[in-house]
């Protein structure tokens, strides 16, 4: 019997309800239908241990001024595969910090999605595991099928688990979870890689692990993906890191459904009200710019506290409302000739007057996309692909092509940068003549191309990656990561490597002498630099304009007619 076949045994196992199934249309394609519209999707992270309390949630999300998907965030215990904990936890009244969806009863959870997820409101669950098996055992047997994470970005923050156990649990949860499409679901899996530790790691890195991730999740039989990206401190830094995570996944993931998603700032958050919000705008923002089709947001309350469902609603639709004034705009811009600016992305006053910008002059390439192939030859066409220069030209989902159509439908000149790296790696630059190319895309290649020569089975070469310093996770103390990389944050917010340890990316990018490895004066100073650069802001515009407007979506009452004898949770005496 081979893996698969042990896989679909146990998830059919695990599934007794098949008429509990997400629709065949899935999380995925739900995205792709906002995307069409012109709609950028927004997600709260919200989890709650109380069943009413969760419905209650998912229902005021469903309901906000948004295109929104829902979420179920759990709890620390399940997270870490303690159950017996999660189980006291529920016996004893105790508060979880998550819902316990591998501890409260199967028909409970069912009650609390029952007449609220569907085709029209997907829900994901999030998780943050190591070794997440347990989890996609449970989400599976409640007919759900959409789920988050991977075997690098939930192992090295997160826990002290062998990278190379985590590996071998999220291939078992990969396949469980793919095997979900026989019973008519398209399972979607989306990688954490983006995010690793949340800020100051560059945004190469990050996009490398997030696309590693997730070619791991299709050589393990996942069809919809998607890939995530942290906000940083530099709009334009991550405009460009975002535009090369899509280019990077439409060329390796040519046969599967994806899209990204951009996680607004999980640094030091403002602790003004005022600055949150601000930088939740800039988020939505950057999301429309670089063509990121999901946002997941963050409130004003997240530095001080668990916020409230009521504070999670008026983040969604305050994301949702700057994401449609971009696009507004963009398209008046475009319509009357004009051009885009970061004008108001970061007050000027704000920066390092010393700053300059270095801006680096580039030249023309262009590339082809794959053709659609066999899986099994993928991996070997990955390297290649990494390898090679190539034509460029952009396919619509009609099939014309388009030689001027650049993500999020921004015209581009074909402009962009040619640069030879090590190994003869080739690669290609940015070419939307709005978005400059500092070397976050060779540095992104560099280290894919690494990782993918190591042995094709990108499990084993991720293990093989860390333990040579392929890739190196900056700040990062799990045993199984190098260490050596150190990052500096530039007055304008850009992130930059101090040190690269192992990793095959020197020289790539040009951004001149590396600046010296923080002390812990620096660190501090830089973990909270866009906390202290958007409560300025926010000041700043209450001392010109008064104190903005209150925001006018109360709390939420409980709007769900669910009795806590329909969750099981009440028993006759």
């Amino acid at each position: 019997m081979t893996a698969s076949d042990r896989a679909a045994g146990e998830a059919l196992a695990a599934r007794p309800d098949t008429t509990a199934a997400v629709p065949s249309s899935g999380f995925g394609a739900f995205v792709a239908r906002a995307r069409a519209a012109g709609t950028l999707v927004v997600q709260p992270r919200m989890g709650m241990a109380d069943p009413l309390r969760m419905r209650d949630g998912l229902i005021a999300t469903r309901d906000a001024d948004a295109v929104t998907v829902g979420t179920i965030t759990l709890d620390s215990y399940t997270r870490t595969g303690d159950l017996a904990a999660a189980r006291r936890a529920l016996d004893e009244g105790v508060g979880l910090n998550g819902y316990p969806i591998a501890t409260h009863p199967a028909d409970t959870t069912r009650a609390v999605l029952r007449g609220v997820a569907d085709a029209r409101f997907p829900v994901q669950v999030r998780h943050g595991s190591a070794m997440p098996e347990h989890i996609v055992r449970a989400l599976l047997a409640l007919g759900l099928d959409a789920t988050e994470g991977g075997p690098v970005s939930y192992c090295l923050p997160y826990s002290r688990t062998p990278l190379r156990e985590a590996v071998a649990n999220w291939q078992r949860s990969c396949e469980l979870l793919a095997s979900a499409a026989e019973f008519g679901a398209e399972p979607h899996l989306e990688t954490f890689g983006g995010c690793l530790m949340g800020q100051l790691c560059p945004p190469s890195l990050l996009i490398a692990v997030s696309v590693l991730e997730a070619l791991f999740f299709r050589q393990h039989g996942l069809r919809s993906l998607s890939l995530s990206y942290a906000q940083q401190a530099d709009p334009r830094q991550d405009e460009e890191a975002l535009t090369v995570l899509g280019r990077l996944a439409g060329e390796l993931l040519p046969d599967v459904d994806h899209h990204l998603v951009l996680y607004a700032y999980m640094g030091v958050f403002p602790r003004s009200p005022g600055g949150a919000r601000l930088l939740l705008e800039d988020a939505a923002r950057l999301a429309v710019r670089a063509g990121a089709d999901r946002l997941i947001v963050k409130t004003t309350a997240e530095a001080h506290r668990i916020p409230t469902v009521g504070e999670n609603i008026r983040a969604l639709e305050t994301a949702a409302a700057a994401a449609a004034d971009e696009r507004a705009g963009r398209r008046r811009a475009e319509a009357s000739g004009g051009h885009l600016s970061y004008a108001g992305l970061q007050d000027p006053g704000l920066q390092d007057p010393g700053f300059q910008d270095p801006g680096l002059q580039h030249t023309g390439l262009q590339h082809t996309d794959l053709p659609h192939t066999h899986p099994q030859h993928t991996h070997l066409q990955h390297r290649h692909l990494l390898h090679t220069g190539f034509q460029h030209t952009d396919t619509g989902p009609d099939g014309i092509r388009s030689a001027d159509a650049g993500p999020a439908g921004i015209r581009h000149t074909g402009i962009g940068q040619t640069g030879i790296g090590p190994a003869g790696i080739r690669h290609t630059g940015i070419q939307r003549a709005d978005v400059q190319d500092t070397g976050i895309e060779a540095e992104a290649r560099a280290l894919i191309g690494a990782v993918l020569e190591l042995d094709a089975d990108i499990g084993r070469a991720l293990v093989r990656a860390f333990a040579a310093g392929y890739l190196d996770v900056p700040y990062c103390l799990h045993p199984d990561n190098a260490g050596r990389a150190r990052t500096s944050l530039a007055p304008d917010g850009r992130l930059l490597w101090s040190s690269i340890g192992s990793m095959p990316i020197a020289g790539l990018a040009d951004d001149g002498p590396r600046p010296p490895i923080l002390g812990s004066a620096g660190l501090i100073s830089a973990l909270s630099q866009v906390q202290r650069t958007y409560d300025a802001r926010a000041e700043t515009q209450c001392a010109v304009g008064g104190a903005p407007d209150t925001p006018r979506t109360s709390v939420p009452p409980r709007t769900t007619p669910t009795h806590r004898r329909e969750l099981g949770l009440q028993h006759d005496h």
